[in-house]
């Protein structure tokens, strides 16, 4: 998994981290004061990317933590079939077959926006 460590008080809402193995996108961060013998920490709500699972983390604010490297492409619809479709990145030019989400209507010849890590992608 392509990733980068990253303190936790630089994390930010819209912002991605790794919880439990799975890439997340951060929907709700907040932090409490340090107390008499502690320090700060910071309480992360995330949803899964790729799974849609709900996520949470408590961590010290000056603690490391993984953030994927997710990256946003362009690519064609080549053909729909049923639940799948074929998608051609407009960098590589390859083809890709993509499970299509229920809230996307497309079709052939029609530019979208997925996201990419490793093996998994995803249609915005």
């Amino acid at each position: 998994m392509a990733k980068q460590q990253q303190e936790v008080r630089d994390l930010q809402e819209g912002s991605y981290v790794i919880i439990d193995d799975a890439a997340c996108k951060i929907n709700a961060y907040s932090t409490a004061k340090p107390g008499k013998h502690g320090s700060a920490k910071a309480r992360i709500e995330a949803q899964g990317v790729f799974d849609g699972k709900k996520r949470s983390l408590s961590q010290p604010v000056d603690a490391k933590i993984w953030v994927p490297i997710i990256e946003r492409k362009q690519g064609q619809v080549v053909s729909v079939d049923g639940d799948d479709m074929q998608v051609m990145d407009l960098e590589t030019y390859e083809t890709i077959t993509m499970r299509m989400p229920e809230d996307v209507d497309a079709s052939p010849d029609e530019n979208i926006e997925y996201l990419e890590m490793e093996d998994q992608r995803k249609i915005v």
